[in-house]
């Protein structure tokens, strides 16, 4: 396809500005993909308000957005299992398929990935991206491409529950009522899990758990949060919790309130990137701790679950923004976190 396309790009810190870029072509095993909705992530903002994750450097001008759904329209030659016309959810991450890792299956700790929005590779805030076809997802129909945008938080939320061997029968407890929080909700639910607990110290993010399928939330701000989750079990405790604020204080509590053998996953990355935790009663307990890094042969499953109605994808989605207005999307969605769950940036109507 000839011609320019527009682009979003990060100009400085706090700064968004727009550019015409041409549309790209698609190599043999690629397909082109006009974008419709791309979210935005907790990582977009922190690059967008400090310039860098870690080691991770934003050279400006920069393009933010790895949560893309769209329409495909062109194919590479290569390309069977996609047509035009058919609407999809991209996986960000191209793995380089020679590793240990990739080799193992576990590709999304291959050191070599190029991943949207990881600088300096660009994001995808842009009306065309071309990308790997077998990272293409074909959508049924009866997903959108708003909820095909979503699948990759999603996507983090069922593996956190796979990494916690999410299974019926189980009381569980999220810590954190964000984008992934939520998702890690849903997917508990979505795997049979009896009965999942949301604790944050947000009013709204609590509703919005209940709303999506919560058996019961608890505000951190008003009551202790491990006497909570005791008297909902009885003294018990949880078998297993999912760790998404990213502090040290709900990381502690959510040993206390694991019983003996439970399993921790622990998904949000602290600030400092190092906690202090009462190690003696995880080893007391023979606690199981498990961690997050993305996801892995996940993206079926989850838009299995989005059909099939076992998981509200839609709900978290509390605001759209045109992409015409990307300076106000980035401004409130980082001003507003009390209020603001999940936005999501329409580049263009479904077709």
């Amino acid at each position: 396809m000839d011609g320019t396309m527009k682009v979003a790009v990060m100009e400085g810190i706090g700064k968004m500005g727009y550019t015409q870029r041409p549309i790209p072509t698609p190599k043999a095993d690629e397909v082109l993909v006009k974008l419709e909705y791309v979210g935005i992530c907790g990582s977009d903002m922190h690059y967008y308000e400090t310039g860098a994750i870690g080691g991770y450097v934003v050279e400006p001008p920069f393009v933010l957005g790895h949560e893309p759904g769209g329409t495909v329209v062109e194919v590479g030659s290569n390309v069977a299992h996609l047509k035009v016309g058919d609407r999809v959810a991209l996986e960000p991450g191209k793995t380089c398929g020679r590793c240990e890792f990739c080799r193992q299956g576990k590709y999304n700790l291959c050191p070599d990935v190029v991943f949207f929005a990881t600088p300096p590779v660009d994001g995808v805030f842009q009306e065309y991206v071309a990308h790997e076809a077998a990272l293409c997802f074909k959508l049924p129909e009866n997903v959108s491409t708003l909820e095909g945008a979503l699948i990759e938080p999603l996507a983090v939320g069922f593996h956190a529950a796979n990494q916690g061997g999410a299974h019926a029968g189980q009381t569980a407890v999220v810590m954190g009522a964000g984008c992934i929080g939520l998702v890690s909700m849903m997917a508990l639910k979505a795997e049979g899990v009896s009965r999942v607990y949301v604790v944050d110290v947000m009013a709204k993010r609590l509703e919005k758990a209940l709303e999506l399928g919560a058996d019961g939330v608890i505000n951190g701000r008003d009551e202790d949060a491990v006497e909570a989750v005791g008297k909902l079990t009885g003294g018990a405790g949880c078998g297993l919790v999912i760790e998404t604020a990213g502090t040290e204080a709900t990381t502690r509590q959510a040993i206390h309130m694991a019983k003996k053998g439970a399993s921790i996953v622990l998904v949000g990355y602290s600030k400092t990137g190092e906690m202090t935790l009462p190690m003696s009663l995880a080893l007391d307990k023979e606690l199981a701790f498990k961690t997050v890094f993305r996801y892995r042969h996940i993206y079926p499953m989850a838009i299995d679950a989005v059909a099939a109605g076992r998981v509200n994808l839609k709900g978290i989605a509390t605001d759209i923004f045109d992409f015409d207005d990307i300076q106000n999307a980035m401004d409130r969605s980082v001003a507003d976190k009390a209020n603001i769950v999940k936005a999501v940036v329409r580049v263009s109507g479904e077709g």
